[in-house]
């Protein structure tokens, strides 16, 4: 591909991205970190899960983002009698034209381009692994039949960290098919203010469109592009292993506190997610520091903490500081 080719697309991402980040903060205040980090899951074609209190603009945000983006948004409230057919859909008998009987299938919500898992926890753990499995397969099976999901497809999911009691928090092996989870925390008083402003007036504006479904696709297919170069890689391999006790580039903080590290897939977590950072800033290539940034949202329900740290109530975003600290960016001998 010519150089000036790729200039002219990395140019366009740059100018997609920031359009879509400033019609979205038009009518959503704050957040700046959140809303990046959910742009990046969905342009890399991840999935995110959201962890905040009522009220903080979860499904406001997605909404508004699917209006920005042009894309059917869809909806899905987990309550703990919610069945996998409420998530996927089911056959339902119909009359045909020459009046005789027959099955015809009904998609359920999970056929959205976007779709908000709401209080995913507060549904039994087999409806949750219906909604996980079309995560990881962008497909659900229906007698025998396989139904491909719309592209693209990009669902986020919220928890809620106050009251836990009836909820069936998701196991670590679901939790690593996200990949961020991301934090989100109450405005400052600047930003409430703001917020009564946008929202409690004569009108409220609505977002527009600024980038459509093949074009998100376009951009996910070009983040696949963009090269690594090899020291980044072992970087990047060198901060999943020290997640590890038992590794050989474990720091103290990980031997003490961790039970178990972070999967392969928080390796490719952070290599996607730092693509997107590269051309978001015009660069055709990642840079260790793209790398640092990601990590955290990458990392943080990856991490299955030991007793010692569960008891001591230690931060997964302090471990995987001290482990940024810890692992040099070049490879020691």
């Amino acid at each position: 591909m010519a150089e000036q080719d790729v200039q002219a697309r990395v140019q366009r991402f740059q100018e997609d991205y920031t359009a879509i980040d400033r019609e979205v903060h038009s009518f959503i205040v704050g957040h700046q970190r959140v809303v990046d980090e959910v742009i990046i899951c969905l342009i890399t074609g991840g999935h995110a899960l959201l962890e905040g209190v009522p009220g903080l603009g979860k499904t406001m945000l997605v909404r508004t983002l699917s209006q920005v983006l042009d894309l059917e948004f869809s909806r899905i409230q987990f309550t703990p009698d919610l069945m996998p057919a409420d998530i996927v859909g089911t056959n339902v008998v119909v009359t045909t034209a020459s009046g005789g009987k027959a099955f015809e299938y009904q998609p359920g919500p999970i056929f959205g381009n976007l779709v908000l898992a709401d209080e995913i926890n507060r549904a039994t753990p087999k409806t949750q692994s219906a909604i996980l499995e079309a995560m990881q397969e962008r497909s659900v099976s229906i007698a025998r039949t396989t139904h491909r999901l719309p592209e693209p497809f990009f669902v986020l999911a919220t928890q809620n960290p106050l009251e836990m009691e009836g909820t069936y928090p998701l196991p670590e092996a679901q939790l690593d098919r996200f990949q961020f989870k991301i934090n989100v925390t109450g405005p400052s008083l600047d930003e409430m203010v703001a917020i009564l402003d946008r929202t409690t007036g004569q009108s409220v504006p609505d977002p527009q469109k600024v980038v459509d479904g093949p074009r998100v696709v376009a951009m996910q297919q070009l983040v696949r592009q963009v090269p690594v170069a090899g020291p980044v890689k072992e970087y990047i391999g060198r901060i999943v292993l020290a997640s590890h006790p038992d590794s050989e580039f474990a720091p103290q903080v990980s031997r003490k506190f961790v039970r178990y590290g972070a999967s392969p897939r928080a390796a490719q977590s952070i290599v996607l997610a730092a693509k997107v950072l590269a051309l978001r800033a015009g660069r055709p290539n990642v840079s260790f520091a793209d790398v640092r940034e990601v990590a955290y949202p990458a990392l943080r329900h990856r991490l299955i903490l030991s007793f010692e740290g569960q008891a001591e109530g230690v931060d997964p975003d302090e471990i995987i500081r001290q482990i940024l600290e810890a692992v040099p960016e070049a490879a020691t001998v």
